[in-house]
């Protein structure tokens, strides 16, 4: 597997290009202010440009002012001199939605019907489910 991830194969330059873009991402987001850094991800780096992604079209107003001094810390690290300037993009992200809650009633006359049928059943688990059942029904006051 190390020979395959160290080599000199697509699946090492995958690998080293993947590494060199995490050591970005993590490089401007310790020099960024802790709100705006979070919200700053690294995509990718194509003909001297880089790729900024944010969530949220406010930090991207926020990035562009930053421009100047994301590129002078990019400068820092080895393998990023080429580097001349970024594409910013904004990619919301939406969190899944939760399904809604549908409650059901059961009504004291179901309750009263599912108590009878317990009472004449004789398996025991059953008799029980059933009186867990009626259980949940509405009671009037």
């Amino acid at each position: 597997m190390s020979r395959l991830l160290d080599g000199r194969g697509d699946l090492g330059d995958l690998m080293r290009r993947a590494r060199l873009i995490d050591m970005a991402q993590r490089h401007l987001r310790d020099h960024l202010p802790a709100e705006l850094g979070e919200h700053m991800f690294v995509g990718g780096f194509h003909q001297g440009r880089l790729t900024v992604i944010t969530d949220r079209a406010v930090w991207l107003t926020r990035l562009r002012y930053e421009q100047a001094r994301l590129l002078q810390l990019l400068h820092e690290l080895p393998g990023f001199a080429a580097v001349t300037g970024f594409d910013f993009k904004v990619r919301p992200v939406r969190p899944p939605k939760a399904p809604v809650r549908q409650t059901r009633r059961l009504p004291a006359r179901a309750a009263d019907e599912l108590s009878s049928c317990a009472d004449d059943v004789e398996d025991p688990r059953l008799k029980s489910a059933l009186k867990r059942l009626a259980s949940h029904a509405e009671r009037e006051p």
